[in-house]
């Protein structure tokens, strides 16, 4: 499994204006990368690379996983280039199907293979000898957060702690197809997963809480637009069910926050996951008022307030690793 360095195109356009890549990064004060991975199983999946430059070693890795359909590239760079900021080592990917990734834009027939893949590739950066000793941290966004709970349950020790935000453990009834809708399309489904006819409530706009970020949001050239497939939907549906029933079986340590007006994913989830799970290391954070978009879609000053609660967060957790 190779990793073939991809150099950025200048004309590119990204979250924060026309400033090319290397350079931004180089005004935020990291360094940064791209990359091609292959999984196990032949997919080409995107990744990228944010490092501290300041903090040498770095406090610990961030092995982050986005949300359905988004991707690593806009606007969910900017949590990863403030960790970076903060002293972590950042590693992300694009999963199938998602970005720059291999696989039907928007289509993710198994979520199970997802997961191997992204534990394939995480483990890749456990390998690199640069930072063996360092606590490796799952982070995950929406559907990403769910993603993290199943890598930890295929892998119970394999990571030191958790961030999930606005996890989608269970489907929002708010944009969740109404029966009997739901029971035509699941019929439909086994015959012609791919097909995106799906009728939903447009999650971006119910994410984002000021309009003004929203034509940013809307800008990203590898956001999937379209409507949701059959198959996606039916696999998410499958996924959420199965980690709403199995919250007693997690034991990493974690923090999940949540935003108390969140149509997209459920906060009463991320309650349940917070008594439910066997974890002896576990806190939750559910502000008042803030929607989905913990990360971008708020105010900047609700921003870094979640940013200032994962940063320390983490801090305690590097600390105990050291003592």
């Amino acid at each position: 499994m190779e990793q073939e360095n991809l150099k950025p195109r200048e004309t590119e356009v990204h979250f924060w204006g026309n400033t090319p890549e290397d350079e931004y990064y180089k005004q935020q004060g990291i360094k940064a990368s791209r990359s091609s991975y292959k999984s196990p199983r032949g997919l080409s999946l995107f990744t990228r690379s944010w490092l501290p430059i300041s903090t040498d070693p770095p406090l610990g890795v961030m092995c982050m996983v986005h949300g359905y359909g988004n991707d690593i590239s806009w606007t969910f760079q900017s949590t990863a280039i403030f960790l970076a900021q903060m002293g972590f080592a950042c590693f992300g990917l694009d999963i199938e199907g998602h970005g720059k990734s291999q696989g039907l834009k928007g289509y993710v027939p198994n979520v199970d293979l997802v997961v191997q893949d992204c534990l394939s590739f995480f483990d890749s950066i456990k390998n690199d000898t640069q930072f063996h000793g360092l606590p490796f941290f799952l982070y995950g966004e929406s559907m990403g957060g769910a993603i993290c709970l199943l890598i930890h349950l295929a892998n119970p020790t394999g990571f030191d702690g958790a961030v999930l935000v606005a996890p989608m453990c269970k489907i929002s009834d708010n944009i969740k197809p109404r029966w009997p809708i739901s029971d035509i399309l699941l019929m439909v489904a086994k015959f012609l997963p791919t097909l995106a006819i799906v009728p939903a409530a447009s999650i971006l706009h119910k994410s984002i809480k000021v309009e003004r970020k929203v034509p940013i949001a809307e800008m990203n050239p590898m956001r999937y637009r379209g409507k949701p497939r059959l198959g996606t939907v039916l696999e998410l549906l499958r996924v959420t069910d199965h980690l709403s029933q199995n919250l007693r079986n997690v034991t990493i340590p974690f923090i999940v926050l949540h935003g108390s007006m969140d149509v997209v994913t459920d906060p009463k989830v991320s309650e349940s996951l917070y008594e439910e799970a066997n974890s002896e290391d576990k806190t939750i954070k559910i502000y008042d008022g803030m929607v989905h978009s913990l990360l971008f879609g708020e105010t900047d000053e609700n921003i870094e307030i979640v940013r200032q609660d994962i940063i320390s967060w983490l801090n305690d957790r590097c600390k105990q690793n050291y003592q």
